[in-house]
């Protein structure tokens, strides 16, 4: 399934959600002059906040650098283009909701929550390898919007290509169907590490639940209603 847009107008112009996928595409722009070295270099490691630190995690950034530096790169095309998407449509009805700072603030938080969130699954099941691998992406904190766009946005639907078909489907449906499937995968990821295919499920987790339960101290007005 692939989500199109959805069917909620919004008041003005997103510019904070249009400047952070902005960022999160120069930045990657930039790592793909040295992807590897720059990847290494600036990713987040679980090992940072409880060592030790293997291979490639040696000479690590600081925890609290590594968190937010992490939060705007990408492993491939595919990464980047699947969470921008995912940005671009549901986080301009939550930046129309919240307002431009308080949005800025809360993403960053969110992404901030579902790294949290990732450490201590991978500190407490992965093991020192697991906790030496890099982690970057900004999904940790798409996936906050997408818990507040869940509290936030009454009777909107997702237009998804189904196959080859359109389908609008109800976003209380969507993203529910989208946070099972994460929790279903971070449940194995827990008990067979190396089933997650190096997809962060538990910050997906952490960072829905954080967009979901702050949605509504953030927010200072409602989405408009839907337009069909």
């Amino acid at each position: 399934m692939l989500p199109l847009r959805d069917n909620v107008p919004t008041r003005s112009f997103p510019v904070v959600t249009v400047a952070l996928i902005a960022t999160n595409v120069i930045v990657w722009l930039w790592q793909l002059g040295a992807l590897d070295e720059r990847t290494v270099e600036y990713a987040y490691y679980p090992c940072a906040v409880e060592g030790p630190c293997t291979g490639l995690a040696v000479g690590h950034l600081p925890w609290y650098e590594g968190t937010f530096s992490s939060m705007f790169m990408h492993a491939s095309w595919a990464h980047i283009l699947g969470n921008m998407l995912f940005l671009w449509i549901f986080g301009n009805n939550v930046e129309d909701a919240l307002g431009k700072i308080r949005f800025l603030v809360f993403y960053l938080l969110a992404g901030a929550a579902a790294t949290f969130a990732q450490t201590v699954v991978t500190l407490h099941w992965g093991g020192e390898i697991a906790a030496s691998v890099p982690n970057v992406g900004a999904s940790g904190a798409i996936a906050g919007v997408l818990g507040a766009y869940l509290v936030l946005v009454r009777g909107g639907s997702v237009l998804t290509l189904v196959g080859f078909f359109l389908v609008p489907i109800p976003a209380i449906v969507f993203l529910g169907f989208w946070f099972l499937f994460q929790l279903w995968q971070g449940g194995a990821e827990i008990t067979h590490p190396e089933s997650g295919g190096g997809v962060a499920f538990a910050a997906h987790v952490g960072g829905f639940v954080f967009g979901m339960l702050t949605a509504h101290l953030f927010a200072n007005r409602r989405p408009l209603a839907p337009s069909w």
